[in-house]
C-alpha cells in the first residue's frame, strides 16, 4: 500500500518500509540509528490501540531523536485534538494520508528552526506512525460506535451511564458543582400516529441536532430511550443549568421540522437537576426526572428545577 504525507510543499511517499529522505544520510551509523530507532518505535506502537496512548508514545520516542518542544495531532472530519507539550514559535506539519484514509495531520514545534537533517530524521520516522494510527482511529470509530445512539448520533444510554460515574467522581473529587437536563418532546405519540414513525424520527433527530447545537462544546447528550433524552452539564450549578434548558426549550418551540412536505412544530419539557453533598447518581437522575414529570404536569413546553431538599 504506497503512503503520502506532505508538508506544505515538500512531500515523503514510500512503499512499504522504504523512505525517501529530504537530504541523503550520508554516516553509517546514522544509517544505523535510523534503523534502531525506526525498529523500536513499531515495536512500541503496536502495544495499544488507544489513539491518545498510540501519539504519546510516538512523541516520547521521537524527542530521542530531535529535541521537540510540542506535538499537535488533529483531524478534524473525526473530532480529535491532541496537544502535546507546549507549542513553539517554529512549525512542521505533516498531512498522514493512505490512498484510502485520510489519517489527520501533525505539527512539531519548538523555539527554534529545524534542520535539514532534523527535517529529514522525522521524515524518516514518520511513516512508523501510520499503520498504528489508522488502526487506532478504527478502534476508535468501533467504541465510539458501541455508545452512539444510530437514528441521532447522540450517546446511548450506556453512554450516559459510564459518563455520569466520571463525571460525578469527578465533581466530587473537585468541589465542583455538576448539573443534569431531563427532556422530554412533548405529545410525541401525536407525531408518530398523525405523520407517521419516518417523521417521527426526523422529529428525533432534529430535536437532537438543535439541543447539541445550542449547548457548549463541553455538555454532552444522550437519549435515553424513545423521545427522551439527557444533557450533563459539568461545571454548571442550577442557575447556569436553567438558563441552558430555557435555552433549548427556546430553540425547539422555534424549530420547524420539514417531512413530506409538511413543517411540524413541536416542543420539549425539561427538568433540571444539581448534584448535592454526597448525592449519588440515580438520586440525581431521579430529581431530573421528578422534575420534567412536574413540567408536563404544569403544562408542557416548560422548564422545571428540582428543588434542593428532593433527595430521593
Amino acid at each position: 500500500m504506497a503512503i503520502s504525507v506532505g508538508t506544505g510543499n515538500n512531500a515523503v511517499s514510500s512503499k512499504e518500509s522504504t523512505v525517501r529522505l529530504r537530504v541523503p544520510v550520508k554516516h553509517e551509523d546514522l544509517h544505523e540509528q535510523y534503523a534502531q530507532s525506526r525498529a523500536r518505535l513499531t515495536q512500541a506502537l503496536q502495544t495499544s490501540l488507544e489513539l491518545t496512548i498510540v501519539l504519546e508514545i510516538f512523541f516520547e520516542h521521537i524527542q530521542k531523536l530531535v529535541p521537540i518542544q510540542g506535538f499537535h495531532y488533529g483531524h478534524p472530519g473525526k473530532n480529535c485534538q491532541l496537544q502535546l507539550g507546549r507549542d513553539g514559535l517554529h512549525r512542521l506539519n505533516y498531512r498522514l494520508n493512505t490512498p484510502k484514509d485520510n489519517l489527520g495531520a501533525i505539527t512539531f514545534s519548538r523555539g527554534k528552526r529545524f534542520t535539514e537533517v532534523e527535517m529529514a530524521t522525522l521524515e524518516s520516522v514518520i511513516s512508523t506512525l501510520v499503520y498504528p494510527l489508522r488502526n487506532a482511529l478504527q478502534y476508535r470509530d468501533a467504541v465510539q460506535s458501541a455508545l452512539r445512539d444510530p437514528l441521532t448520533g447522540t450517546g446511548n444510554r450506556v453512554a450516559l451511564e459510564q459518563t455520569l460515574e466520571r463525571e460525578l467522581s469527578l465533581a466530587q473529587r473537585n468541589c465542583q458543582p455538576l448539573s443534569l437536563l431531563a427532556i422530554d418532546i412533548d405529545h410525541f405519540k401525536r407525531v408518530n400516529d398523525s405523520h407517521g414513525h419516518a417523521s417521527g424520527d426526523e422529529v428525533l433527530r432534529e430535536v437532537a441536532q438543535g439541543i447539541v447545537a445550542v449547548t457548549r462544546q463541553t455538555d454532552l447528550t444522550f437519549r435515553y430511550g424513545g423521545e427522551e433524552f439527557v444533557v450533563v452539564l459539568n461545571k454548571t450549578d442550577a442557575e447556569g443549568a436553567r438558563v441552558i434548558a430555557e435555552r433549548i426549550r427556546l430553540f425547539v418551540e422555534k424549530l420547524r421540522v420539514e417531512t413530506h412536505n409538511e413543517l411540524l412544530q413541536v416542543t420539549i419539557s425539561i427538568g433540571v437537576s444539581s448534584l448535592q453533598a454526597e448525592e449519588e447518581k440515580n438520586s440525581l437522575f431521579q430529581r431530573a426526572d421528578k422534575a420534567l414529570y412536574n413540567a408536563k404536569r404544569n403544562g408542557r413546553n416548560r422548564v422545571e428545577v428540582a428543588k434542593a431538599d428532593q433527595i430521593s
